[in-house]
């Protein structure tokens, strides 16, 4: 185990401050190109063996826009759209990598996680709001996964091992990341790289066993299309890529590594190999996603089977449809699920901790906020699970209302960061400011001026598009007056909230206080 965890108290006093990686469990990055050029200003030579040490965080933090709610949205967008909307998941992948790369500054540029600085940042009120959306953003996401992992182990068994115990062995894995953890960062990340490699094995053998047209696939990222017919899953492919819990999760991740944030040129080298790394995870990503969205576009696309496509059992059409083969593809299937499901419930519990452990500041052992974090999401599963096991329309409806209630919270987890990536007290020399005087630095800040632009304009986009989404499903469930008022007196607390975020955008950069700590400056 970690150094003194035995020793650590269930929970300390308030005085010791939560973090997301104990000093004792940081990777220290040593003697290479130590030596080279003023660190205090510039970032040393790129070293293949650095980024190589920087390798992990971007790739757990990869594993969301690989979880089942997203393959779901993948499936149903090749089966109903077919290859259409490729150049949209292109697109949207992109948009993910420009938030997550904001995450990433965040959390290397002050040394502290996107909950933390969101815990000092805001009122005691503003700040359990906050805690409570990402709470519910994240149990939403995690009966998604562990559900996804259940019926995977479904399918594995042929059916043998029914929905509920697929849950309660799902979520046993708390333990197994308790485990791995134990050994160091560096083997639970390699863990992650043999799921994510076991996925893009199982879709590259679907891909390959199915066959789909290259030329429609290449049509269909490089020429944008759009139909009223297709607006649903467009919805579905842009909401599904910006989780809310990963915003938090890759604010912390990337503190795994020790750096010296006394000089601002490792600072900077730290950022350029995140970057790089974060770009390389998220490439992969989509290509996983590729592969199954066109799948099921090849197989689906065009027959009456395609509105009725979902988890459940698109194994068994993929089956009827493909037969057996080498090795029968439902079970191919079922493996690239199950290593979906694992990982992001793995993820989950990952980010659980640093959401609860951030907003409340509350160091506890790590056993016991897994198991806190783990039962806010298996409960709500289990009984999931038991109601929904024989009715796959209601499992469909219900994920429905899961993908609304993750919609929902995004607003809570991109303005914050865009608002405190922006301001000079909070990330020192490596703020990205949204005014006009960023012009007159150097072309390096110049081009993050613009992204950070974009940043606004993509979380307004996404924002705008799940504002459609909750309109369109709410018109469809208003059916009494009741809950249309109920629904209505929500709306206008939900919209006042997302002012009052933007408005202290405003009022943290007219405070003139000192960060804590500015990083960057000496």
């Amino acid at each position: 185990m970690p150094p003194n965890e035995h020793e650590r108290p269930l929970l300390t006093d308030d005085e010791e401050e939560e973090t997301a990686y104990d000093s004792s469990e940081k990777i220290v990055i040593l003697g290479i190109d130590d030596s080279s050029g003023n660190l205090d200003e510039i970032a040393p030579p790129f070293s293949w063996k650095k980024l190589w040490m920087f390798t992990g965080p971007g790739f757990l933090m990869s594993i969301a826009f690989l979880d089942p709610g997203n393959l779901e949205g993948d499936l149903q967008a090749g089966a109903i759209a077919g290859y259409s909307l490729l150049w949209l998941l292109f697109w949207a992948t992109g948009m993910g990598l420009l938030v997550q790369l904001l995450a990433a500054r965040l959390g290397v540029a002050t040394g502290r996680h996107l909950a933390e600085l969101c815990r000092d940042e805001y009122p005691s009120w503003a700040r359990i709001v906050l805690w409570v959306m990402a709470e519910l953003a994240l149990i939403g996401a995690d009966i998604q996964e562990v559900i996804g992992s259940a019926i995977a182990i479904k399918i594995l068994s042929n059916g043998v091992v029914p929905l509920w115990a697929g849950v309660v062995i799902t979520a046993l894995d708390c333990f197994i990341f308790l485990f791995l953890e134990n050994y160091g960062v560096r083997k639970l990340e390699a863990v992650f790289a043999v799921l994510i490699a076991t996925m893009a094995l199982s879709f590259a053998w679907m891909f390959g066993d199915t066959k789909p047209s290259g030329k429609e696939l290449l049509l269909g990222i490089l020429i944008p299309k759009l139909s009223s017919k297709t607006i649903q899953q467009a919805v579905g492919v842009v909401g599904c890529i910006i989780m809310p819990h990963n915003v938090f999760l890759h604010s912390a991740l990337v503190q795994s590594r020790h750096i010296d944030r006394s000089k601002k040129g490792r600072v900077q080298e730290a950022l350029n190999y995140y970057s790089i790394e974060s770009t390389i995870a998220l490439v992969v990503s989509f290509i996983i996603n590729l592969f199954l969205t066109t799948v099921f576009a090849k197989g689906f696309y065009g027959t009456e089977l395609a509105d009725k496509i979902g988890l459940v059992n698109a194994g068994q059409y993929l089956q009827e449809k493909y037969g057996g083969g080498f090795f029968p593809i439902l079970y191919i299937w079922g493996i690239g699920l199950l290593a979906a499901g694992q990982s992001s419930t793995i993820t989950g519990t990952y980010a659980g901790q640093f959401i609860m452990g951030g907003f409340l500041n509350l160091r506890l052992k790590k056993w016991l906020r897994a198991l806190i974090t783990r039962s806010f999401a298996i409960v709500p599963t289990m009984i999931v699970a038991l109601v929904f096991d024989t009715n796959e329309d209601s499992l469909d409806n219900l994920n429905e209302w899961l993908n609304v209630l993750q919609s929902i919270q995004i607003p809570f987890a991109l303005i914050p960061l865009l608002c405190l990536v922006s301001k000079e007290r909070i990330m020192g020399t490596f703020k990205i400011g949204p005014f006009l005087q960023d012009f007159v630095r150097s072309g390096f800040q110049q081009g993050w001026f613009v992204l950070v632009m974009v940043s606004w304009l993509v979380a307004a986009l996404v924002i705008v598009i799940n504002g459609y989404l909750l309109v369109d499903f709410f018109s469809k469930e208003a059916k009494s007056i009741a809950f249309t008022t109920v629904v209505s007196i929500f709306t206008s607390a939900y919209v006042a909230f997302i002012v009052y975020l933007v408005s202290q955008g405003f009022a943290f950069s007219n405070w003139n206080g000192q960060p804590k700590q500015a990083p960057g400056i000496e």
